[in-house]
């Protein structure tokens, strides 16, 4: 074995002995908006999609993407700036801007592509930003990516972001977060963020990847819950591969913030668009959110039975209103062996290790969807049950 190759393998025995090691299972069919999947020779109940609303299997949205796919073919054959920006995708991004009340809209691959390349527009040397420590890792590694100064400050804590702000200085100043928190599912304070941000003359980038089509009167997300324009945050990403049902990202913006990116982010100007036909079936998808509001109540109804009923067992969640309700176990060992008892009982979710969440966090990352039933709930709660009276849960 070559040098590289015994380093490389060092490396993974260390990760599996510490019970970080990952896998990949082999889905052969879903359907239900991703609640139930086919794996191997098994049927489950899958709690552990970004599907919230069910809408990666809606028919309007299959059709609206089949449709498109006979008119424009599968791919769209060039990047936006050459020959790949389709009628498909200049609607689509006219109908994101207004459904988040902003000038415009500027579509992405996927939305680690476009936080990078919003924060590295937005930042650089000599410059400062200001994260949240439980940001996603896509907006670390953008800080990083950067090479502005990047400082993160403990989970929510806005007082000492002020006292940062206040005490700093620098060219320009962003302060990024989460604004529901994918693995803890909790919101960001963002009024507070806003405040602060303003008093200290900071732009405001929330990325809302779970937020946006659930939260909010309209399913704007995180910054309409909480009452916030584009005045309050300027910068705004959104991702469509999760209540959308789709694939890709948006940023939304000021005139000024979406040309700077069209004209400068290498991750929009240096790769293939979207596919038309996916475009197509955002359209879609847009349109039952709006429709549909049923399903937004939905899915959060489903999360806030979870929370009491899980509550009165004495189980340990984080403090989320949101569709992903983390049970947190501690160890990787618990995490694993209480993903393994569900299985047997027909449920997936995947145990979430380090280093995706900090050391002794451990947990099973519970997601519902709009097209979860009462009876979906009832099953899962009852293996939560069984599993709390065998001691693999506390």
């Amino acid at each position: 074995m070559r040098a590289i190759e015994t380093q490389l393998a060092a490396g993974l025995a260390e990760q599996r002995a510490a019970g970080r090691g990952r896998s990949r299972v082999v889905v052969e069919s879903r359907s239900a908006g991703c609640t139930r999947l086919r794996i191997g020779d098994r049927d489950c109940l899958a709690f552990c999609s970004n599907d919230y609303l069910g809408l990666s299997d809606h028919p309007a949205v299959t059709e609206a993407f089949v449709d498109a796919g006979r008119r424009w073919g599968v791919g769209s054959g060039a990047s936006h700036l050459v020959s790949g920006h389709s009628l498909e995708h200049h609607a689509l991004e006219e109908e994101l801007a207004a459904f988040t009340a902003r000038p415009r809209a500027l579509l992405f691959a996927t939305g680690y592509m476009a936080n990078i390349a919003v924060v590295r527009a937005l930042a650089g040397r000599g410059d400062l930003v200001h994260e949240d420590r439980l940001n996603h890792a896509s907006l670390i590694d953008a800080g990083l990516a950067s090479g502005a100064r990047l400082r993160r400050y403990p989970h929510g804590d806005v007082a000492t972001l002020r006292g940062r702000l206040a005490g700093e200085r620098a060219g320009r100043t962003l302060v990024a977060t989460d604004g529901v928190f994918s693995m803890d599912g909790d919101v960001a304070p963002l009024v507070e963020l806003a405040s602060a941000c303003r008093d200290h003359d900071a732009n405001l980038f929330v990325d809302d990847a779970h937020g946006f089509g659930v939260l909010g009167e309209r399913g704007g997300g995180s910054v309409e819950a909480a009452g916030l324009g584009a005045d309050d945050v300027p910068v705004l990403m959104c991702t469509l591969g999760k209540a959308a049902g789709t694939f890709g990202a948006f940023v939304a913006g000021s005139v000024e913030l979406i040309e700077t990116l069209v004209q400068e982010a290498r991750e929009y100007i240096y790769t293939t668009a979207l596919p038309p036909a996916v475009a197509a079936a955002t359209r879609a998808a847009l349109r039952v959110m709006a429709d549909e509001p049923w399903r937004r109540a939905a899915v959060l109804g489903h999360a806030s039975r979870f929370r009491a009923e899980a509550g009165s067992l004495g189980l340990r969640l984080a403090p989320s209103a949101s569709p992903i309700q983390p049970l947190l176990l501690g160890s990787e060992s618990a995490a694993l062996s209480a993903s393994a008892a569900l299985w047997e009982d027909g449920i997936f979710v995947p145990a979430i290790r380090p280093p995706t969440v900090p050391a002794g966090t451990s947990r099973l990352r519970i997601t519902f969807s709009s097209t979860h039933t009462d009876s979906d709930l009832d099953r899962l709660l009852d293996s939560l049950v069984t599993l709390h009276s065998r001691g693999l849960i506390e």
